[in-house]
């Protein structure tokens, strides 16, 4: 009986360490899976669509210098003015770079931190607008096909920064506070599609992560130039022929 006993207790030590084993080993294999939220799947699907949308944009650029050639060659033919041309040309490139105000129909966002008391996000940081949204925003609106956009009075720019500065959001060097209101101009219906339709990354903060997101259509919105400056220290342009 005494080695029965024996026996019965090594068994019973033996389970407990065989399932304690097995615990550690489901609790590692677990811990190793990284959870894919829906602001993340969200991210991915607006970088391939961004991609696509800048393939399109340089197809669209070769066609716009083919027939900016193609003119230049007919000027040079005719024997026209060339400053008349050159002139047109510079004021088409101030209002492509954004050194012009701009005017026309469009699509105004106005976007505050979620003021429930109660958090809705898994962590507090969930309920507060950050940049990495706003710059997702404004990539959503690009897509859409916005001429020109702004964010409280501030002319986004290619080269504009968007980050975080604790309570604040600094574009352009500026710092800007909440409500953040976002301006584009283009069209209308596209632009709203684009911030409100389910599915997009605008739909899910403000029916996900409770962010208060306003929407209205508008037929003139005005959005001043870009009043800053910027300098290249690196990048310098290639001459002809290097």
């Amino acid at each position: 009986m005494k080695r029965k006993g024996n026996v019965n207790i090594i068994l019973l030590s033996f389970s407990i360490l065989l399932g304690f084993m097995l615990v550690v080993q489901m609790k590692q294999h677990v811990e190793s899976y990284n959870l894919v939220t829906l602001k993340s799947i969200q991210i991915k699907k607006n970088e391939i669509i961004n991609s696509e949308k800048e393939i399109e944009e340089l197809k669209l650029l070769i066609k716009e210098k083919q027939g900016e050639l193609k003119k230049l060659e007919e000027f040079n033919y005719k024997g026209e003015d060339m400053q008349e041309l050159l002139v047109e040309e510079s004021n088409k490139n101030k209002v492509i770079a954004g050194f012009t105000d701009m005017e026309g129909p469009g699509i105004v966002i106005k976007m505050q931190d979620n003021q429930n008391i109660e958090v809705v996000g898994s962590e507090i940081k969930d309920d507060v607008i950050h940049d990495a949204d706003i710059l997702e925003i404004l990539n959503d609106l690009r897509v859409a096909g916005a001429e020109a956009i702004s964010i409280n009075g501030q002319r986004v720019m290619p080269m504009s920064e968007i980050k975080c500065g604790g309570p604040i959001i600094r574009v352009n060097g500026k710092s800007l506070g909440s409500p953040f209101v976002i301006k584009a101009i283009g069209n209308s219906k596209q632009l709203y599609a684009a911030i409100n339709a389910p599915g997009t990354f605008g739909y899910t903060l403000k029916n996900v992560y409770k962010i208060s997101i306003e929407s209205t259509v508008e037929d003139k919105i005005h959005i001043p130039a870009y009043s800053g400056y910027f300098s290249f220290y690196y990048a310098k342009p290639i001459k002809e022929g290097d």
